[in-house]
């Protein structure tokens, strides 16, 4: 129900101790219903958050109070998705980590009520309201109106230094609203935005200090994962903690059980050698890679990259002469409304493919005699076109190293199959072990003609089909495969 209660004292502490012990019950019964921790998360961020809100806005609630409930929300959380106590909120809430939850932060959400009720109060004009000198209050530890000076003093600063163009991005290709044009309405927003922004700054300035469960700073080369409700819905519990804890380092693995002073010796059982990190079973045990265990990984994942492939090249499609993937248009011009290019795929309609799954590829006479074996090799013999592409599934932190080094080594092949008469190109494609699509595979499948929902939906199984199968290569870390006995 919305509005306020008011008590003889007019204060509000008999209120906000209401609040804090019905958010304690609702997690409680919440807890309680025997529902998987998924559904649990859910309930909370559709049904306990919206319900918190509006107390938090009317009330005097000081930021202590709001990161006390945070904190018991937060402990929740953890036990429902299946990561340990130690898991950072910043996995639980951050939309700038390389793995986003739908999940938002009490203690943002309540920043940007008081920011937007302070703006909303200053732009005020019924004179009553203004006589009224209301002043949101909000503890010594954080002043709601001068976190709406700071983000003002930020949104128009951004004016003078204009829109930043990141990564590959051209001049021009992002827009976003200016401060200095922008009406009261869309000032708020600008403002309640900025607001969002600081706190996320502030989250990677503690990951930056964090060792392990911050070290997704340094994937440089890997794609970002948002996922959505009915992700999280469609996985298995084991499955969706695993990636929770294995993207931030978290998981019961040697190397951790040693640090936490739980066992005394970390030492791989397999190599008896180097300590067992996370990363050590996943992608740099040299008994894993001798018995197939990280091979079967990569033919599982390539085994998904092929199959969309070769439906893709057999489709029946409007044949091109040239390449084109971007139709750039002049100043007075009409965008023309066909394809803005069909990619490599296009410009021919008999390419053969050859796959190397299980290692029983040769690389086609045809073209070049090599001892090389691409992952995939896709060619037409009538337009005398050949593309090389080469997956590899290495650790995150390592996706741009892979790359460098594959471009390296398929590069006098690539200038053999030139010499011969053929248009050769080689890409590189990495997907992390953990289930992240590297920028390459990106720009690759655009190369080859797979764009829009098509290209988002096999990322989608690629990585899924990565993740799996490390979950797979962790739980049977300490056995013997079956293929080396």
């Amino acid at each position: 129900m919305l509005g306020k209660k008011f008590d003889t004292t007019l204060s509000d502490m008999v209120n906000m101790g209401e609040v804090q012990c019905n958010v304690v019950e609702w997690l409680t019964k919440i807890d309680k219903s025997g529902l998987p921790g998924r559904y649990r998360a859910w309930i909370y961020q559709h049904g306990v958050l919206p319900r918190i809100l509006w107390p938090l806005l009317v009330y005097e609630f000081p930021l202590s109070k709001v990161e006390a409930l945070e904190r018991k929300i937060s402990a929740c959380l953890r036990r429902w998705l299946g990561v340990p106590r130690s898991f950072s909120s910043i996995g639980l809430y951050s939309t700038g980590t390389k793995l986003q939850l739908p999940m938002k932060a009490l203690t943002e959400e309540y920043k940007v009520k008081k920011t937007r009720q302070v703006m909303t109060l200053r732009e005020r004009k019924d004179a009553k309201v203004e006589g009224a000198k209301v002043k949101i209050r909000t503890g010594r530890k954080w002043k709601a109106e001068e976190a709406v000076k700071e983000a003002e003093t930020r949104l128009k600063h951004s004016v003078i230094v204009g829109v930043t163009a990141v990564g590959r991005q051209g001049f021009g290709m992002t827009t976003k609203p200016r401060w200095d044009t922008a009406n009261e309405k869309g000032r708020r927003e600008l403002v309640q935005q900025e607001i969002r922004q600081m706190e996320e700054e502030s989250r990677n300035v503690k990951a930056v200090g964090m060792k392990q469960q911050g070290s997704w700073l340094n994937w440089q080369g890997a794609r970002s994962r948002a996922l959505t409700w009915s992700e999280i819905w469609s996985m298995e519990g084991y499955r969706l903690s695993f990636l929770l804890r294995s993207v931030y380092d978290v998981l019961p693995s040697p190397s951790n059980l040693y640090t936490w002073g739980l066992i005394e010796d970390p030492t791989c059982t397999l190599c008896k050698d180097k300590p067992a990190s996370l990363q050590h079973v996943l992608s740099a045990c040299p008994v894993a890679l001798k018995d197939g265990r990280y091979t079967w990984r990569h033919d599982s994942v390539l085994k998904t990259i092929a199959a969309k492939l070769d439906t893709t090249r057999r489709k029946k499609r409007k044949m091109q002469k040239n390449i084109t993937f971007v139709n750039f248009v002049r100043a007075g011009e009409k965008k023309d409304n066909q394809a803005e290019g069909l990619g490599i795929l296009g410009t021919a309609s008999d390419w053969q493919m050859t796959a190397d799954i299980h290692q029983r590829m040769s690389f086609p006479a045809e073209i070049a005699a090599t001892s090389l074996r691409p992952d995939i090799v896709i060619w037409s013999q009538g337009t005398r076109q050949a593309v090389l592409l080469e997956l590899t599934v290495p650790w995150e932190d390592r996706i741009e190293e892979a790359y460098e080094r594959k471009m390296a080594k398929y590069q006098q092949l690539v200038e053999d199959c030139k010499q011969e008469g053929w248009r050769t190109w080689c890409l590189a494609i990495e997907v992390g072990c953990r289930g992240f699509a590297g920028q390459s595979m990106w720009r690759a499948l655009r190369t080859l003609g797979v764009v829009g929902a098509e290209r988002k939906k096999l990322i989608t199984e690629v990585c899924r089909e990565a993740e799996v199968a490390s979950q797979w290569i962790w739980r049977k870390r300490d056995e013997v495969w079956k293929s080396a006995k």
